[in-house]
């Protein structure tokens, strides 16, 4: 399987000729979709989903399907017969990738802030994307996509986070909010700079890509 960095939170996995593209949002660059079999998003929030881009790749292939959750679909109105809403312990396949579904709700912003659902995706049973959420999976995983920077996390909870989920890898996402120094001191402390996570920490740059063997 093969991971390229799209930007932000978006990423894109292949593998045996399939293409999945998990969260291309408004950080994105507007061609994320190209050659994608199959879109997964986490939840509503512009940084994830590009509701008219997402529009636009569907009207440009009809064999282009989605996966989301229900306030997601709910804004896809035109298009829902190619939208599958699914959930917390729903489980699915994309061409041979299995995909399984965890958590349900947004971090916490602040408690008068009204939480929005998520939902994470485990890809071929070892890639996980949490979307904007600290869920551990039912099983460790290879790969973990850790968001490493918003409004609702800091980073010695993502360092427990990382120890509690137990990836081999971490790899940043999530840090469009940051300067190259906030990234930079990001990357010391849940790397080698830090009190350990367990996992190797690196980040890629947009465009990117890492063998995930």
């Amino acid at each position: 399987m093969r991971l390229t960095k799209l930007g932000h939170a978006c990423v894109r996995l292949e593998r045996g000729g399939t293409t999945v593209v998990i969260d291309p949002g408004m950080f994105t660059e507007p061609d994320a979709f190209a050659g994608a079999d199959a879109v997964l998003i986490t939840h509503e929030h512009f940084d994830h989903f590009a509701e008219e881009r997402l529009r636009a790749a569907l009207a440009a292939d009809p064999a282009l399907r989605v996966w989301t959750n229900g306030a997601v679909a709910a804004k896809l109105d035109g298009v829902a017969q190619r939208v599958s809403v699914v959930g917390e312990g729903d489980a699915f396949e994309v061409g041979g990738i299995g995909v399984t579904v965890h958590g349900e709700w947004h971090a916490v912003i602040h408690p008068e802030i009204p939480r929005v659902g998520n939902i994470g995706f485990v890809l071929d049973g070892r890639v996980f994307h949490p979307g904007d959420a600290l869920t551990v999976p039912p099983h460790p995983v290879d790969t973990l996509l850790l968001p490493i920077a918003g409004p609702w996390n800091k980073l010695g909870e993502l360092i427990d986070y990382v120890r509690e989920v137990g990836p081999r890898r971490a790899l940043a996402i999530h840090e469009a909010v940051l300067s190259e120094v906030g990234q930079a001191i990001s990357a010391r402390l849940l790397g080698e700079g830090g009190p350990g996570t367990g996992a190797e920490f690196a980040r890629l740059a947009a465009g990117e890509q890492l063998d995930l063997g």
